[in-house]
């Protein structure tokens, strides 16, 4: 089967198109990679940024204790870490500000 000239004629038209097509889609798929590179980049950065959540701490011997000297939400022994009545007697005359260690100044 022949060529006809008319059909060369239809072939030579179009082959500008094919070849404008064949280039987007090359620059497409580094245009991809690269906008996958970018996010990528990002995630990482944002991983850097951000708190990471704290792991379990198992039997929870960083607990702060609390005035008694046991822990948080324990209560301590009877006659440890308890005041005597003399030492109370010495502290009522003295005056304590209730804001006292609860504020913190940042001024530089």
């Amino acid at each position: 089967m022949a060529i006809s000239p008319l059909d060369l004629q239809t072939l030579f038209t179009q082959a500008d198109k094919v070849s404008k097509q064949a280039t987007a889609q090359r620059e497409g798929a580094a245009l991809l990679q690269s906008i996958q590179h970018v996010r990528i980049q990002q995630q990482a950065d944002e991983k850097v940024r951000s708190v990471n959540e704290a792991q379990n701490t198992g039997d929870g011997s960083e607990a702060i204790d609390d005035e008694n000297g046991g822990r948080a939400g324990q209560e301590a022994p009877h006659g440890e870490h308890a005041e005597t009545k003399e030492e109370e007697a010495q502290n009522e005359g003295i005056i304590r500000d209730p804001a006292l260690g609860k504020n913190i100044d940042f001024s530089f």
